[in-house]
This record gives C-alpha cells, sequence and structure tokens, in this order.
C-alpha cells in the first residue's frame, strides 16, 4: 500500500497535462483496435471459431451469451456491423447485461461513433457500478478524447477496485506520462508488464519515461523486448531507431526508421527520423 506522503504527490493536472508535449509516439501507445478488443472476449475471430459459436446459437437462440460471446469474435475480425448485430441481440435479450454494452461501446469507439460509445459505457455502469472493464474503457474513450482529468478519474475507479486488467495501469501511465510525471508512469508500466509480461506496448511506454529520465539503457531493453514480442509494431522499431540515432549509429538507426515505415508509412517519427539520418 502506498504511503500517504506518496500517494499525496500523485498530483494530477489537467490543464499541465494538456499543454505536455510528447516525448515519443509511446503516449499514444495501445488505443487500437488490435491492442484494445483483446479485453472484450477470450473469443478469437477466426472463420472456424465464428462458425462453432454460430452452431452454439442455432442450439440455444435465446441464449444471451451466446450472442456476447459471437459478438465479441466477430469484433476481433474486424466484423464490426455483425458485432453490433450479435450485442443488440444480447442487450435485447437479457437487458441488464452490463458487459454487452461495454463490448457494443467497444465497437462503437472502432466505428468512430463515440456519442453511442460513451451512451453504452455510461448504461453499463448504471447497470454495474463496480465494473472495471467498464471504467478501463470509458477512460481509454476520454483519453483519446482529449478529456485527460475524466479519463485519469476512471482508471483510478478501477485500480480501486482492483482491477486485475493491466490496460488500467497502462492508460493511467500513458498520463502520468504526458504530463511529465515519469517516475509515476514507470511505476505503472511495470505494474502492467507484471500483469501482461507478453504485450509490447507496457515496454514500449515504460522505455519512453526511461529516456525522458536519462536512463538510456533501460529504455534500450524495453524498446527492443517490445520488438521481440510484436515485430509489427512500428512505435518499437521507431524508438529503437532512437536510440541508435543518439548513440551516433545512424545506419542501424535508418534501418530500423525503414522498418518502421514499411509496418506503418504514414508514421510520423519514424519519417522525419529516416529524414535526419539520411541527410547525416
Amino acid at each position: 500500500m502506498k504511503s500517504n506522503n506518496t500517494a499525496s504527490r500523485r498530483v494530477f493536472a489537467a490543464a499541465a497535462l494538456l499543454g505536455a508535449g510528447l516525448l515519443l509516439s509511446g503516449c499514444q501507445t495501445a488505443s487500437g483496435p488490435a491492442a484494445q478488443i483483446a479485453s472484450i472476449d477470450t473469443a478469437q475471430g477466426s472463420a472456424e471459431n465464428i462458425a462453432s459459436l454460430t452452431a452454439v446459437i442455432d442450439r440455444a437462440p435465446s441464449d444471451p451469451n451466446a450472442y456476447n460471446v459471437r459478438g465479441s469474435a466477430f469484433g476481433k475480425a474486424g466484423r464490426y456491423p455483425e458485432a453490433i448485430q450479435d450485442f443488440d441481440t444480447a442487450i435485447r435479450l437479457n437487458p441488464n447485461f452490463y458487459q454487452a454494452y461495454a463490448n457494443r461501446a467497444l465497437i462503437w469507439r472502432f466505428s468512430g461513433d463515440n456519442a453511442k460509445s460513451l451512451q453504452d459505457y455510461n448504461r453499463a455502469l448504471q447497470l454495474n457500478s463496480s465494473y472495471d472493464a467498464a471504467y478501463i474503457g470509458r477512460g481509454n474513450l476520454y483519453r483519446l478524447a482529449g478529456r485527460p482529468a475524466e479519463a485519469f478519474a476512471d482508471f483510478e475507479r478501477a485500480i480501486k477496485l482492483d482491477t486485475t486488467d493491466p490496460r488500467a495501469y497502462h492508460n493511467r501511465g500513458l498520463l502520468y506520462q504526458a504530463q511529465g510525471q515519469h517516475s509515476f508512469a514507470l511505476e505503472d508500466f511495470s505494474t502492467a508488464i507484471s500483469m501482461a509480461p507478453d504485450a509490447a506496448e507496457p515496454y514500449n511506454g515504460r522505455g519512453v519515461s526511461y529516456l525522458a529520465l536519462g536512463d538510456e539503457e533501460n529504455a534500450f531493453a524495453d524498446f527492443n523486448t517490445a520488438i521481440k514480442l510484436d515485430e509489427s509494431n512500428a512505435e518499437g522499431w521507431a524508438n529503437q531507431a532512437l536510440i541508435y540515432e543518439k548513440r551516433g549509429e545512424k545506419a542501424r538507426a535508418r534501418r530500423s526508421y525503414e522498418q518502421s515505415l514499411k509496418l506503418d508509412p504514414n508514421y510520423g517519427p519514424a519519417m522525419s527520423g529516416l529524414e535526419r539520418t539520411r541527410s547525416g
């Protein structure tokens, strides 16, 4: 348990956060569908799995849980209209199905309808005010919408509920990081890593804060770990490249920036980094 002195130093000033510049792109990690869809269910989005879930629904067409699970699978497969339809059915069959509201909220966000997403998260929390996943989902919605104080409050609530979901700590770490409170960010990213050691995003985030605090070795180790865990992570390659660049290893930096751009041709930090290393 944190001491009172430590707790009192965990000050969150929204105005300061909004004006803070991002050190690297690590402050935006774990925000897209690939990072978030895993939170709605363990069902996989393969065609075979969806077919199996459809067979379950055919046998029990009045079971809201079956629609909720298949909706999650459709969401993982990027089939958002079908996911929404299944969550709609689950809610129609069970109007108090707060998990289905939270799952549908996530798909609304991926579909670009933040108003409906917020409405569903609010409804889920009306039905169950202790549902940590809904606080985390709504908090991330607030974070991405530039409402950091509200996001922070939701992550704090989930953490006080003793959530075992690493996203609460990871996303709160991103807020601390954006505000320049890197010691607190490191603590949160490390907690997220302890809960999900195979996830690349917290390593990227922690590496950014290590670098901000001048700890280049630990930053480099975290960026390398992020790449090892997820070779398709454009941020990890760009972050690794930045360390090479700082060390004067421009050829290696250039290769890593190029790899980042292969994965995401529009990734700004990699574009500017590649330009710098080419001109050198």
